[in-house]
């Protein structure tokens, strides 16, 4: 069989779509190592990105026939990807970002399948400007509507897709995605210590790991802080203007002191962050599925997160769960959990269990088994 990959988030994204490209490729070719597979990139941002994926021997990245389309990736994916795909003979094109090119169902003998992520431009569109909700719309529509197979990351996306755009049923699949099995890995004493140091973290902390914008909700944590006055807060993520409410909330009640914001905390760092904290929070109100929770959970860290989308899927009966309004449940349940060692262990057992079902292999073969089943139709 030969996969087609849309590359285009792959070979430009250190975070969210374009980990989860990578991520799809490598489990996809290591899992089956007979197959062909194709990944299709005008532009490469930064080439090391590739670098785990040139290595696959039945990996291949595939460029532009002339070196002018590199700069208009647009015409190269409605004109070029269709022919490269007829000419090497390709059996699927799998849309790994939200998207798939235009006229996608025209080109014979290729079945295509888009991988949906969130719609919540649709469900939170005040987050989003509104030009990026007009395009976001147009290609997340387009997409649903040509595709012979649509995946979705969880059952909460999956309804919003029927409920939004009016899709059938039976043309969703969900295949949950995995993490990075860095984080299934103990880090040494040593360079725990040695993160530690580098980041002047505190001693007793709250992690939360995500972009710092509105729907992340991470002020709900900071508002706890007056009833937890021995934990700090750590926050990971890409800043917004959003941040500067994060700060001023912290400011008003007295507690920025305990708020701290770390810059320039790469991949190999993190899972040294996550081992180190007491409790990991993620009190979004909306996700498409919710990767950070399971990061905490292989990293062995109890979790607390919120009600209202599809956390309660990604962190199981391992997690706690808040209201996204209410701190003080919140802040109770921080004290439940590091007042508690027993509980505490609890859930970090029953965490490593949960986290064990999201596997490399397991997303590989959800996937192949929609491949399998349209290309039977």
């Amino acid at each position: 069989m030969r996969i087609a990959f849309d590359g285009k988030k792959a070979a430009a994204n250190r975070a969210g779509l374009g980990n989860y490209s990578r991520f799809v490729i490598r489990c996809m070719a290591q899992r089956y190592p007979d197959c062909q597979f194709d990944v299709y990139v005008a532009q490469e941002k930064d080439p090391a990105l590739l670098d785990s994926l040139r290595v696959l021997p039945n990996v291949n990245i595939c460029y532009p026939k002339y070196s002018l389309l590199k700069y208009f990736p647009k015409l190269w994916s409605v004109f070029g990807v269709p022919a490269e795909l007829r000419k090497r003979g390709a059996d699927i094109y799998h849309g790994l970002g939200n998207e798939l090119p235009r006229k996608i169902e025209k080109v014979k003998g290729v079945k295509s399948v888009v991988t949906i992520h969130d719609l919540i431009f649709v469900s939170f569109p005040h987050t989003y400007s509104w030009i990026n909700r007009h395009l976001y719309n147009v290609k997340f529509r387009h997409a649903c509507r040509v595709a012979d197979r649509i995946v979705a990351v969880s059952k909460f996306t999956a309804k919003d897709i029927v409920k939004y755009y009016f899709t059938p049923k039976e043309k969703i699949s969900v295949a949950y995605q995995g993490c990075d099995s860095s984080f299934r890995k103990r880090c040494t004493s040593a360079f725990k210590k040695i993160t530690k140091e580098n980041f002047s973290l505190p001693d007793k902390f709250i992690l939360s790991v995500g972009t710092i914008e509105e729907r992340k909700n991470t002020a709900l944590i900071v508002k706890a802080l007056p009833e937890l006055p021995d934990m700090h807060l750590v926050i990971v993520g890409k800043k917004t203007p959003y941040m500067l409410h994060v700060i001023e909330t912290a400011r008003s009640l007295g507690v920025l002191d305990r708020v701290h914001i770390l810059n320039g905390v790469g991949f190999k760092e993190l899972p040294s962050i996550y081992q180190q904290a007491e409790v990991f929070a993620y009190p979004s109100r909306c996700e498409g599925f919710g990767i950070p929770v399971l990061e905490a959970l292989c990293s062995g860290v109890p979790v607390i997160a919120a009600t209202g989308s599809c956390l309660e899927e990604a962190g199981g009966d391992a997690a706690v769960y808040i209201d996204p309004d209410d701190y003080h449940s919140f802040a109770e349940a921080v004290k439940e959990i590091v007042s508690n060692p027993d509980r505490k262990s609890s859930m970090i057992e029953k965490g490593y269990v949960h986290a064990g079902q999201f596997t490399d292999d397991s997303l590989a073969d959800s996937l192949m088994g929609i491949y399998k089943e349209i290309l039977s139709c």
